[in-house]
């Protein structure tokens, strides 16, 4: 009876011993497999937050840019500008006095032109203020569209860097935001594209001066000549009957004197015959 017992707990031992490693290593697959997903959730990285995209109307407008900005912001050419931030964009934004000097001009151009002239202000391409300085020639432009060149002329003189359409020429002021794929630098003059605006004509050069011819006498009252001295005016001679009795007066004195010769001679012709 005793080996009986004995024999048993042999043999549930033998069979405990070759059941519990199968037993632990099940267990510790469970646990592993329990445990791996959390661990490799807790060493993935966090997936990083997407960079807020800048707004550069607001951007302008804290930077001397209001006017030019609220204007975008009011036209078809605000999604232009948009649709560009992400694959870089240069804007050139006027200052607030040179809105002010063109708003006269603006006003009078159609919708399509007003959003043509917005649009004319970016580049799709970013350039940094080191590169404007370094590049001359031509640039397009948002408005460039087939036939439509809408192109303004980069020029550089040491710092300064201008832009130069066949109308008018702008400098850059200041720069108010330089980080790509955004560029934002402040002008003195909105840009006018020769698509929109006719140039200034060439004065023509002025006619050379015209002799002034002598002035016809007209019906203009002349003033009486001044009266001729005494020794410039003839002497005064008999006028009227004045003259004419002068002139019997010397005839009848001639004729006296011949009838006084007639007895003189008679008298000396006598004394010769004596």
């Amino acid at each position: 009876m005793e080996f009986q017992m004995a024999s048993t707990i042999a043999t549930l031992l033998i069979f405990l011993a070759v059941l519990f490693p199968y037993c632990s290593c099940e267990t510790q697959n469970i646990q592993i497999s329990k445990i791996k997903p959390s661990a490799a959730k807790s060493e993935s990285p966090a997936p990083e937050a997407a960079a807020p995209q800048v707004s550069f109307t607001s951007v302008m407008s804290a930077h001397g840019c209001k006017i030019f900005a609220d204007i975008l912001l009011a036209s078809p050419a605000e999604k232009t500008y948009e649709d560009n931030v992400q694959g870089g964009l240069t804007i050139f934004c006027p200052t607030d006095d040179a809105m002010k000097d063109f708003a006269p001009k603006f006003k009078n151009l159609t919708a399509d032109g007003k959003q043509s002239v917005l649009e004319y202000h970016g580049v799709p391409v970013y350039q940094s203020l080191s590169s404007l300085r370094t590049s001359n020639g031509l640039m397009n432009t948002l408005a460039t569209d087939g036939a439509n060149n809408y192109d303004f002329v980069v020029q550089n003189d040491g710092q300064d860097v201008t832009l130069r359409t066949k109308i008018d020429t702008a400098k850059i002021t200041g720069t108010v935001i330089d980080k790509e794929p955004l560029a934002i630098f402040s002008i003195d003059k909105v840009l006018e594209p020769k698509e929109l605006f006719k140039g200034a004509p060439t004065p023509a050069p002025a006619p050379a001066p015209i002799a002034e011819s002598p002035k016809p006498a007209g019906k203009k009252h002349k003033s009486p000549p001044a009266p001729a001295s005494p020794a410039d005016s003839p002497a005064d001679g008999p006028t009227g009957d004045v003259a004419d009795s002068k002139a019997d007066k010397n005839g009848a004195f001639r004729y006296n004197a011949g009838a006084l010769m007639v007895p003189v001679l008679c008298i000396w012709f006598g004394h010769l015959l004596l």
